[in-house]
C-alpha cells in the first residue's frame, strides 16, 4: 500500500502546529507544485504545518508526475472505485499526522487543485478523514454523486473556485458540486471566475485566505 510523503512548510510562527493544512495537487503534478502556496496562506495562519503530499501514483500520461487515480479509463464506476482508494490513503496519512500532532479533525483544513480537489471534497465530506474544519476546492469536482445524499458525513464550510474559461474541467462541475452541497445542507460559497482557465488568480486565494481565518483562527496564541 502506498505511503504519501511529500514538502512542508512551517509554521512560520516557529512554535508547535496548532492545526494542519494539507495541499492536493492535481494529475502530472506532484506536491511542489502547491507548497508554494503556503506562505500565502501562512500570513493568516502562522500557527499551521502545512503538507503537500505527493499523489500515491505514477501519472502514465508522461514521463513524471503523479496522480490520485487513473483517468485513463473515465467510466464512472472506475474513476470512482479510483477516487475510494485515493480517500483511503489520504485518509491513513492524515489520521497519523493528526495523531502525530495531537489535534483533531477540528483543526483540519484541506485544499485541492483540480483531481486534488476532487480528493479532497470526497474524503473530507465522506468521513475518509476526521472532518476538518474547512473544504478549499479549487477547479474540481464532486465526483460520486448518485451516492452522495447516503454517504455524506460530514458538513464543513466549502469553498468552490472554478474558471468559467476552464476547458480540462468545465466550471459545470463546481456548479453541479453547489447543487448537491446545497441539497444536503452543507455550507459552501462558489466563486466562478471570468475569463480564467485552469488554474488559480488572486480572488481565488484571498477567498481561501478568508474562509481558511474564519475556520482556523489560532490556539496558540501566535
Amino acid at each position: 500500500m502506498a505511503v504519501l510523503e511529500g514538502p512542508q512548510y512551517g509554521p512560520a510562527s516557529g512554535g508547535k502546529p496548532d492545526s494542519l493544512m494539507l495541499l492536493l495537487h492535481g494529475v502530472g503534478a506532484d506536491g511542489f507544485d502547491l507548497i508554494d502556496l503556503a506562505p500565502v496562506w501562512a500570513e493568516v495562519l502562522p500557527c499551521t504545518l502545512f503538507i503537500a503530499p505527493h499523489a500515491p501514483f505514477p501519472f502514465q500520461g508522461a514521463p513524471f508526475g503523479r496522480q490520485w487515480f487513473d483517468i485513463m479509463d473515465r467510466t464512472p464506476a472506475r474513476l470512482e472505485a479510483g477516487l475510494r482508494l485515493a480517500a483511503t490513503l489520504l485518509g491513513d496519512f492524515t489520521r497519523a499526522k493528526l495523531t502525530e500532532l495531537g489535534l483533531g479533525g477540528d483543526r483540519l483544513a484541506l485544499m485541492g487543485f483540480s483531481q486534488g480537489a476532487m480528493v479532497a471534497l470526497f474524503a473530507g465530506l465522506r468521513g475518509a478523514v476526521p472532518a476538518p474544519a474547512c473544504i478549499l476546492a479549487y477547479s474540481g469536482a464532486l465526483l460520486g454523486p448518485e451516492s452522495f445524499a447516503a454517504e455524506v458525513t460530514a458538513r464543513p464550510p466549502v469553498l468552490l473556485v472554478h474558471g468559467e474559461a476552464d476547458e480540462v474541467v468545465p466550471a459545470m462541475a463546481s456548479r453541479q458540486a453547489a447543487r448537491l452541497l446545497q441539497a444536503e445542507a452543507v455550507p459552501h460559497e462558489l466563486l466562478l471566475r471570468p475569463d480564467l482557465a485552469h488554474g488559480l488568480d488572486d480572488a481565488g486565494l484571498a477567498a481561501g485566505t478568508a474562509l481558511l481565518a474564519e475556520s482556523l483562527p489560532s490556539v496558540s496564541g501566535a
